[in-house]
């Protein structure tokens, strides 16, 4: 009787012996790491490099256009902001690289003033909730050569010898604005998307990433550039009596586009 009972116990301990240590368990884990690089491309179709000859008399009077010469392409991760800058090694002035004769004439100038570049964009800016200037973008048409007292600036670059200092509130955006947030910036999404870039929602048309820009120089009689003028419809042309002193001169237009930050 005492043997069997010490048999019970053996095999009860091994039965909870084995019901207890008999589940083993190992584990190896995996890390997963996310990087979230933003993504702002702005992509450019069209010449890098526009000639305006002046040969003509009508030329000078009536300006020269370029239309669509310029396209360009939005994809981006993030909120965003695009703007235009004009400027040259002589800053806010056209650079001239060529003088033609000895350029000492009476009352010729050669300060003509980046401004008198003028940009036509398409589509407009929609999202310009802030802005404080006369204009918020590019969208006017061209004006003639007669309404420079009323409309100069209307369509002249934004221009800054610091290029990559975002325009104030006053200036021109070709899409966004100064201001952060809802209302004054493009969403994320892509011109091959067809994303909308106010609501961001798929609406089947990209034009809210897609933009068309028609340049314009007019130089006028006398050669003043009448059109030329700050985004508060302050001519800075030439003064009446000058003119501007023939040669050759360059500016650079800069494109750059942003994230959203106040």
């Amino acid at each position: 009787m005492k043997r069997l009972i010490y048999v019970m116990a053996i095999l009860g301990l091994f039965a909870f012996s084995k019901s207890t240590f008999g589940q083993l368990l190992d584990e190896k884990d995996v890390t997963i790491t996310m990087d979230l690089q933003p993504i702002l491309q702005l992509n450019m179709v069209g010449s890098d490099q526009l000639d305006f000859v002046f040969d003509d008399i009508r030329k000078y009077y009536a300006g020269i256009t370029r239309y669509g010469a310029t396209q360009l392409k939005v994809s981006s991760t993030v909120n965003w902001d695009l703007y235009a800058v004009g400027y040259s090694m002589s800053g806010t002035n056209f650079e001239q690289v060529v003088k033609y004769g000895a350029g000492t004439g009476l009352n010729s100038i050669d300060g003509i003033k980046c401004h008198a570049l003028e940009i036509h964009q398409t589509p407009n800016n929609a999202q310009s909730t802030g802005s404080t200037g006369l204009w918020a973008d590019y969208d006017a048409t061209f004006s003639l050569v007669t309404a420079g007292t009323t409309n100069a600036g209307i369509n002249g670059i934004y221009s800054s010898a610091t290029p990559y200092t975002a325009p104030a509130l006053t200036e021109k955006y070709i899409f966004g604005h100064k201001v952060e947030g809802s209302g004054s910036c493009g969403l994320g999404g892509s011109y091959l998307t067809a994303t909308n870039a106010v609501t961001g929602t798929m609406t089947g048309v990209g034009t809210s990433y897609y933009f068309i820009l028609d340049y314009r120089i007019l130089p006028g009689l006398p050669v003043v550039f009448p059109m030329s003028g700050t985004n508060a419809n302050a001519q800075d042309g030439l003064t009446a009596g000058s003119y501007a002193q023939p040669g050759v001169y360059q500016m650079n237009v800069k494109y750059i586009i942003v994230e959203d930050l106040p």
